[in-house]
């Protein structure tokens, strides 16, 4: 998908008001696709700490706009590592199609199954923020 476009702004208010604005702004995406939206521990596999955060739909000219509300600054996974309690941050974003069937048109019909929608089936990740600035730690 080289002409896709996905800018996340986030607008941090916790403090002020007891959450913070997640916005998802995306051009030439599929039409009408559905993708699930993840807080991560690393962007790209395999991925440690995962927090669902939400869906976004692509209309039919491949445009999407979604905003969520939720904690983002302070966002963590605490989890057993070694039999030790430990805080994870996660300030990385993944999205994946949530249709399994929604990576075809790039990737065939047999493309993998991911566990990264409600139902347990997903397609491949989409996007993420390997390459830009983390989400600001806690």
């Amino acid at each position: 998908m080289p002409n896709v476009r996905v800018n996340v702004d986030v607008q941090l208010t916790t403090e002020r008001l007891g959450f913070d604005t997640f916005t998802v702004n995306a051009f030439n995406l599929p039409p009408n696709t559905t993708f699930t939206v993840f807080l991560l521990q690393q962007a790209g596999p395999p991925f440690g700490a995962a927090e669902y955060i939400g869906d976004f739909t692509s209309d039919w000219r491949g445009r999407a706009l979604n905003s969520f509300k939720l904690i983002v600054q302070e966002a963590f996974s605490s989890t057993l590592v070694n039999g030790q309690r430990t805080r994870v941050d996660l300030n990385q974003v993944g999205a994946w199609f949530a249709d399994p069937a929604g990576d075809d048109f790039c990737l065939g019909p047999n493309s993998p199954v991911t566990p990264f929608d409600g139902d347990g089936e997903a397609g491949v990740q989409a996007f993420n923020s390997a390459n830009t600035t983390p989400l600001p730690a806690p």
